[in-house]
């Protein structure tokens, strides 16, 4: 069952939460030591008893929200009040926090019970979900591959229904890659969309997102519409009531109009056989009623990836360089986390001021395509899931690739104009047959409309809620 029809079965009260949770226990006892998604667990018999008090209420007539009795794994970077949070990094190994993060809090007062947290890199650093903390976590389809990141854990635990939602946040694609490698859905929200809080930089903050992964895109929806809404804390945050995005997504999409911009026209490589498994996923726009054209962004792949890179460095060394001025701390760093903190202390303020208004002509660039379509589209990601044992590609179709995240250079576009994108399954292929997704990016503020549309999506491509993962099948 879907997120949507359990949350509608326990409010019938046909389902108990004590079921629920004892079947998710179940599932996460039986396939969690193999692919490593959830770390952090909380002791069973806590969860039962917080399932009962779940009951109890029901029984009263008191529902505490939507995610009311649901298990959930919360991702291992968002600090959870009485959860060891460590994002990845042995200097958070024993870091437990005395509050919940905004978004946190919303999924606890909605009713979720926290099972533990989801696997994440080392803060959060490039799509493939390893740290010296808690290991690696193995993609839900093949457990020799990897599974994306930075949303990877929670990607896994959701696809492999140990979880019936997963939370996540998004920079360079995090909650994108992971769904599209792991056969479900994953939202980036408009900026400001999902706020974050609290914060010590509320202006400067821009780039990275909270959002929801769900089985189905009602499931994301309705995620949505608990984490969503206005706080006073976050400057930039959308006032539009988010109870919308719980209520019904159909909508008729005859004579709609996609742009289809693939690999931005040869500039980005790809693995043989994205291109062709993501160009073959566009006929379920045209199932539709859609009309589904080449469009071209008319700003230069090179130009847009030195504006992210610089943004990159000056918003993630900015968070990390108190580690790396401690030289303790500094030797416990991955080298990607250096990287970034070294990138970030060779700017100028001359090269942050230029990328910025490098980042205001991408949004433009995205607002001249949206005057012709309706979404434009793109693959998730460059490659299909590789190998556990690499820590990224070093190259894609004889391209070297020149820094751990240039390969995920097909999502940053999107996170720079700040745009809602919804990441859909697009089918499997490559040598070993491994899911690729699509973004689905829409107009700024028009994070229902994509939901619509990737709901349609799902509809004529019913292959997506068939298929199953191996260890579901056996």
């Amino acid at each position: 069952m879907g997120a949507t029809d359990l949350a509608a079965a326990l409010r019938r009260r046909d389902l108990s939460s004590r079921e629920l949770m004892a079947a998710h226990l179940d599932r996460t006892d039986r396939l969690n030591p193999r692919f490593n998604a959830i770390v952090s667990r909380v002791p069973a018999d806590h969860l039962m008893k917080a399932a009962a008090a779940c009951d109890a209420d029901a029984a009263a007539g008191r529902f505490r929200g939507p995610l009311h009795g649901f298990p959930h794994a919360v991702k291992d970077t968002a600090p959870t009040r009485g959860i060891r949070t460590t994002q990845g990094s042995p200097i958070l190994r024993d870091n437990i926090p005395t509050a919940d993060s905004l978004v946190v809090s919303r999924m606890r007062g909605a009713g979720a019970i926290f099972v533990g947290k989801s696997n994440v890199p080392e803060f959060a650093l490039g799509s493939h979900s390893f740290n010296p903390v808690f290991g690696v976590t193995r993609n839900a389809w093949n457990p020799a591959v990897a599974a994306g990141g930075s949303t990877g854990g929670g990607a896994v635990a959701l696809a492999l229904r140990m979880v019936p939602l997963a939370d996540g946040s998004d920079f360079g694609g995090s909650l994108r890659n992971p769904a599209g490698w792991n056969n479900i859905f994953g939202f980036r929200p408009s900026f400001g969309r999902v706020p974050s809080a609290p914060s010590s930089d509320v202006f400067g903050q821009t780039f990275a997102t909270s959002g929801p992964l769900g089985r189905h895109v009602r499931d994301v929806a309705l995620l949505l519409s608990v984490q969503a809404g206005p706080d006073p804390r976050a400057p930039f945050s959308l006032p539009d009531d988010p109870a919308r995005f719980a209520g019904s997504l159909e909508r008729a999409w005859k004579g709609g109009r996609i742009g289809w911009l693939g690999d931005l026209q040869g500039a980005l490589p790809t693995e043989p056989g994205v291109m062709e498994t993501c160009t073959h996923a566009l006929s379920a726009f045209r199932d539709i009623g859609m009309v589904v054209e080449e469009a071209k962004l008319p700003l230069s792949a090179e130009e847009m990836w030195r504006t992210a890179v610089t943004l990159r460095f000056w918003s993630v060394g900015a968070d990390l360089i108190g580690y790396y001025d401690d030289p303790a701390k500094r030797a416990l760093l991955k080298p990607e986390a250096i990287y970034e903190i070294e990138g970030y202390r060779a700017l100028t303020g001359r090269q942050v001021a230029e990328a910025s208004e490098g980042r205001s002509r991408i949004y433009q660039a995205f607002r001249t395509l949206f005057e012709r379509y309706d979404f434009v589209v793109l693959p998730s990601a460059q490659v299909f899931p590789f190998a556990v044992e690499e820590r990224w590609p070093r190259e894609i179709a004889g391209r070297a690739m020149d820094s751990y995240h240039r390969w995920m250079e097909v999502t940053l576009p999107v996170t720079m104009a700040g745009l809602p994108a919804l990441a859909v399954p697009a089918g499997f292929g490559g040598a070993k047959n491994l899911p690729i997704g699509l973004q689905i990016v829409g107009p700024n503020h028009a994070d229902l409309a994509v939901l619509q549309v990737g709901h349609a999506y799902e509809q004529a491509f019913p292959w997506i809620a068939r298929s199953l993962p191996e260890p579901l099948r056996t």
